[in-house]
């Protein structure tokens, strides 16, 4: 499928669905965690069982949250976050489903009701015991120092960044919701994600089979390139921005 016959489909599209994945954060400078010299390259990955068991443990994932804070707290959306905010106002869009736990689809303005955010936010930290919500920035401040992992101020439970660690269970809200919107999608657009993390990357594939376009949009080439009815290779900035031109009369 040729560029103008894919945006003639998203002109005529009300029932789009879009994936996100790392790579449309990377454009707005933060770093993919699995790139050479990303966190999970000088960190090993704790696991949820570690992290409720050993403080040690506790105490290295804080040490990694602290390492990308600086990235995550200065990042603002960018050009491709807008577009999918674009699609939304224009009434085009079902939901977005993204693996990012930056936060930027909701810093774009996209509404809560369209974001399904399968790996958690980091924008919130949650007691384990009473489920109390903090925001990060006065909790994180606070760890200088030979610190101890911080507690709930009002139960004493283990606070934890409410993402999805390894071993930790999807939720299963979010993964309902993301899967009924994908069995409703005339169009799947899938944005900077290698579609190699599961379960998440089976939605294209799910979408694709009930009959939906298939678009992917990221910088190297993926695994699913070849079931897809349109790919673009490259930035994805760049792209949205001159897309967003071409639909803008839709």
């Amino acid at each position: 499928m040729k560029l103008d016959e894919f945006a003639a489909k998203i002109r005529e599209s009300d029932e789009i669905v879009v994936f996100t994945g790392a790579g449309i954060s990377t454009e707005s400078g933060i770093p993919d965690f699995r790139s050479p010299g990303g966190i999970w390259t000088r960190y090993r990955p704790v696991t949820f069982q570690e992290y409720m068991t050993s403080e040690v443990a506790r105490i290295e994932a804080w040490k990694r949250r602290l390492d990308g804070w600086e990235q995550y707290r200065a990042a603002k959306p960018n050009v491709g976050h807008y577009f999918i905010q674009a699609l939304s106002l224009k009434e085009k869009l079902i939901g977005l489903i993204t693996q990012n736990v930056d936060g930027l689809h909701s810093m774009a303005g996209l509404a809560d009701d369209k974001i399904v955010e399968l790996h958690g936010s980091n924008r919130k930290i949650l007691c384990m015991s009473c489920t109390k919500e903090f925001a990060p920035e006065p909790i994180i401040n606070s760890l200088v120092g030979d610190f101890a992992s911080p507690k709930c101020d009002s139960c004493g439970g283990i606070l934890k960044s409410a993402t999805v660690s390894f071993g930790q269970a999807m939720p299963e809200q979010a993964m309902r919701i993301a899967q009924g919107w994908t069995e409703q999608a005339k169009v799947f657009i899938v944005m900077g994600s290698s579609l190699q993390v599961q379960p998440a990357a089976s939605f294209p594939v799910v979408a694709k089979r009930n009959g939906a376009l298939l678009a992917i949009i990221n910088r190297e080439e993926g695994p699913l390139d070849g079931l897809a009815d349109f790919v673009h290779n490259g930035s994805i900035g760049e792209f949205c921005g001159k897309f967003g031109e071409m639909i803008a009369d839709g």
